[in-house]
C-alpha cells in the first residue's frame, strides 16, 4: 500500500474522481459520438486531423471544471491512460476501447445532429 508523503497527496482522489466522471461520457460512445460531444464540450467545431490533437482535446473534455490542485494530467503516449503526476504518488485512469479508436483513427463521419434530426 502506498501512503501519502506529502499534503498534496490527499487531493489526488478527489482530482482522479472529478476527472473520472468527466470521462465517463465519453468511455462507452461510438467515435462519432465521441466527435460531437468533445466538440459541445469544447464549444467549437472540432477538428482533429491527427492522433496527437485528438489526445489532446480529450484530454480537455476529461479536465474540464477540474480543479487539479497541483496535479499535472496528461495523455500516455500509446493513449490507454491518462496520467496524473505531481506529488509523491500517481495514478493513471484508463481510457477505453473506443476512445483508443477515436483517438487513433478519428470519427469516421462526424454527423452533425442537427443534420441527422433533419436527414
Amino acid at each position: 500500500m502506498t501512503l501519502p508523503k506529502e499534503y498534496k497527496d490527499l487531493s489526488l482522489a478527489p482530482v482522479a474522481a472529478a476527472i473520472d466522471l468527466n470521462l465517463q461520457r465519453l468511455r462507452d460512445r461510438a467515435p462519432e459520438e465521441i466527435y460531437y460531444e468533445l466538440s459541445l464540450e469544447l464549444n467549437r467545431p472540432h477538428i482533429a486531423d491527427d492522433p496527437k490533437e485528438r489526445a489532446e482535446c480529450v484530454l480537455a473534455v476529461a479536465l474540464r471544471d477540474v480543479e487539479l490542485h497541483g496535479w499535472t494530467a496528461t495523455i500516455s503516449p500509446d493513449n490507454a491512460r491518462l496520467h496524473l503526476t505531481g506529488g509523491s504518488v500517481a495514478i493513471d485512469l484508463g481510457l477505453s476501447a473506443t476512445l483508443l479508436r477515436y483517438i487513433a483513427e478519428g470519427a469516421e463521419k462526424a454527423v452533425s445532429p442537427v443534420a441527422s434530426v433533419a436527414g
